[in-house]
């Protein structure tokens, strides 16, 4: 059975429907030190956004439509009207069916090769390269996501998206001056981002300047007062203030409106260690 090691607060699941599929805060140590082992989540990989389009026409809308449900068929599909001649939009489908079949190092490796080779509109082309980073990151694979995720902002360097996605691997990397830099960036772009501010708020925190991490999640709480992940960190940086009432309503809460989530994984776990005490952290 696959594990996936997790410091306590960490593991996080990334979640490629919406810009950055991923939770990267949540892999790092918020109360304690030792290493913990997490069950691998089975559930079925979801899919990667697929607008704006690489390709046009009925079969390729065909193909995407049935990835949601049915990413076999999808892949079958996608095969034989390869072997036919689809082109870009045969390829397309095929990769991320490959992707949500739970090949995500081999589909990001397609979708990858298709940006690059491809004719289609640079804009068409960044949002497969995105697709690549967020399929690398499902593979645990932070360096290529990174390098994909440059490759798409070069195609389109004003999308918030985008610089979301690359600070998330950013952060995989412990490179949490870029994290800040580029959610900084997407944070300009748009000012109402919660996810922003809660990545930015995370890095905040790994690079030790708690009064900004706290001011960044105050933020995204003030914009979602029920996201999941922003209640995840708060509860962290309570913890750290020696706030154990504080940091058990987060963390409960969290739980709370996310309970099959990856979020609701580490708030548990971390609500197990503060109940421990010190002596089993």
């Amino acid at each position: 059975m696959k594990t996936r090691n997790a410091i306590i607060g960490g593991a996080a699941l990334l979640v490629l429907a919406a810009a950055a599929a991923g939770v990267w805060w949540t892999q790092q140590a918020p109360v304690a030190d030792p290493i913990e082992t997490v069950e691998e989540d089975n559930t079925p990989l979801p899919i990667p956004p697929v607008p704006p389009r690489i390709a046009e026409g009925t079969d390729y809308e065909k193909c995407l439509g049935m990835l949601t449900n049915d990413p076999a068929g999808a892949q079958s599909f996608a095969e034989a009207w390869e072997a036919t001649g689809g082109g870009d939009g045969a390829t397309h489908c095929l990769a991320l069916s490959t992707v949500a079949l739970g090949d995500p190092e081999k589909g990001a490796a397609m979708l990858e090769e298709l940006a690059a080779k491809s004719r289609g509109t640079a804009l068409s082309r960044a949002t497969v390269y995105g697709q690549a980073d967020q399929a690398w990151l499902i593979a645990g694979d932070a360096e290529h996501a990174f390098g994909a995720a440059t490759l798409a902002l070069a195609l389109s360097p004003g999308d918030g998206d985008l610089l979301v996605d690359r600070a998330v691997a950013a952060g995989l990397l412990e490179r949490f001056q870029d994290s800040v830099d580029d959610l900084t960036a997407a944070l300009d772009i748009d000012p109402r981002r919660a996810d922003g501010y809660t990545f930015r708020g995370s890095a905040w925190r790994h690079l030790g300047r708690m009064d900004l991490a706290q001011d960044d999640i105050d933020r995204a709480l003030l914009l979602d007062p029920d996201r999941p992940e922003s209640l995840l960190e708060r509860g962290i940086l309570r913890q750290r203030r020696n706030d154990a009432t504080g940091a058990r309503a987060d963390w409960e809460r969290a739980i709370e409106l996310s309970p099959d989530s990856g979020t609701a994984d580490l708030a548990q776990q971390n609500l197990a260690l503060l109940e421990a005490g010190p002596a089993r952290r």
